[in-house]
Parts: structure tokens; C-alpha cells; sequence
């Protein structure tokens, strides 16, 4: 069995023809980015968040590789995307003679990244779940395609500068951005609501509280976490 890496997942053409066809036929239905810009950036942010919190090497490699594939289902249907996603991978990863536990932990959290019926099921998963709803930012708008009368192109197109903190010490998440009068804070919890609460419900499976900060202020109740789910 091979101990497969970020980079050779990136690198192998079937995925990524997956990840960009994923991609197109959100486009067509009028969705923001998520090709390799969004998936970049959850693969990033993912493996940040358990690495900054000192979980092992193995498991931060593995939060990225499922940031890169998060999203492969879209190719299927936006319903249940994160169901047929792990479905489908479950299978492109064994052909690549991935070890299956590795198979099982990517799969595991990709199936279970969704709003509608996501939970936390590992460190992998709760670090996906945070990475991929705090995606909200400017360039998720598709180049020359942005529509004022599209809440989810104004909230995202009004958000400028965003920033993720982890304090290990104080066990805290912080998803802090910035937006302008293009959108406006009721319209982005508008959107995101449910996605905050869930960031909330997987940094308390990492052992940490999470925090989101708008223009400075903090928007949630911080819930002090004892315990950790590290391994």
C-alpha cells in the first residue's frame, strides 16, 4: 500500500479532471467558485489547522488531501454532493493502492462535510468542515460574472481580507474577516449561519472554541472547551 501525499494526489489527472469537471457543472447552475481555487484553499487551511494544533504529520497530509477532493460529487448533483463524493473516491483512492485507512479517513470526511446532514466524525473531518465553510471571499465570485441581484455573489464579492488564527494555548479558532458595504453582516449570516455553527461543532471536536470576527467585532458567544478529541 502506498502513503500517498498532497502532492501526488494533485498531481494525478483523473482527480483533477474530476475536481475542474465538478467545478464546470456548478458553473452552469449559477454557483461560486469551487475548483482548484476553493479547493486549494481548503486544502491549505485544513492542514493548518491540525498542524498549528500539533497533530501528527500523517493526519495534516491527510486534512489536505481531503480539502483537495472535498467537492468531487458536485460532478453528480449538488444534493448529497459529499455522499457521492466519498462514493467515488472511495474507489479512485484504492486504484491508486492509497492504505486503506487512509482511504477510509479521506472518505469518511468528505461524506460527512455537507450542512444538511455534516457532522464531525474525525480530526480530518472537523478540520474540513471548518476550512471549507470559512470560504467566503472576493475571488470565490467567477471573473466577469458577478450579479448585484445574487446574495451570494454580494456577500462574497464584500468580503475584502480574511484571516484564520489558531492559539493552541488558549484553544481558540478564529475566523476573522473584513467586508464592505457591498453586503452586510445580516446577509452573510444570512448564508452562513449554519456553517458557523458547524466551524463551532468541529474546533469543540479539535478541543477549541471558535471565534468569528466581522469588521472587528465578534459575532458568536465564546463556548469555553475542556478536552480534546486530539490523537
Amino acid at each position: 500500500m502506498a502513503c500517498l501525499t498532497l502532492e501526488d494526489i494533485r498531481s494525478n489527472e483523473k482527480i483533477n479532471y474530476l475536481v475542474n469537471y465538478a467545478n464546470r457543472c456548478l458553473e452552469q447552475i449559477g454557483y461560486t467558485d469551487h475548483g482548484p481555487r476553493h479547493v486549494g484553499y481548503v486544502s491549505r487551511i485544513a492542514g493548518k489547522l491540525l498542524s498549528e494544533l500539533d497533530y501528527p504529520e500523517r493526519r495534516v497530509e491527510l486534512a489536505k488531501i481531503a480539502g483537495w477532493v472535498h467537492d468531487v460529487g458536485n460532478m453528480i448533483n449538488r444534493n448529497e454532493h459529499g455522499l457521492t463524493g466519498a462514493t467515488m473516491l472511495f474507489s479512485v483512492l484504492n486504484d491508486l493502492n492509497m492504505d486503506i485507512e487512509d482511504v477510509c479517513d479521506i472518505c469518511s470526511a468528505v461524506g460527512s462535510h455537507e450542512e444538511q446532514m455534516g457532522k464531525p466524525v474525525s480530526d480530518i473531518s472537523a478540520a474540513l468542515i471548518i476550512a471549507d465553510k470559512i470560504d467566503a471571499y472576493k475571488a470565490r465570485v467567477r471573473a466577469n460574472k458577478y450579479d448585484p441581484n445574487d446574495i451570494h455573489d454580494r456577500v462574497n464579492y464584500s468580503i475584502q481580507n480574511t484571516n484564520v488564527i489558531v492559539d493552541k494555548n488558549n484553544k481558540t479558532i478564529m475566523f476573522d474577516f473584513t467586508m464592505d458595504a457591498t453586503s452586510s453582516i445580516m446577509e452573510f449570516m444570512q448564508l452562513y449561519l449554519t456553517r458557523m455553527k458547524m466551524c463551532e461543532e468541529s474546533a469543540k471536536f479539535l478541543g477549541c472554541s471558535f471565534i468569528l470576527k466581522v469588521n472587528g467585532t465578534t459575532a458568536n458567544r465564546l463556548i469555553s472547551v475542556k478536552g480534546s478529541n486530539n490523537v
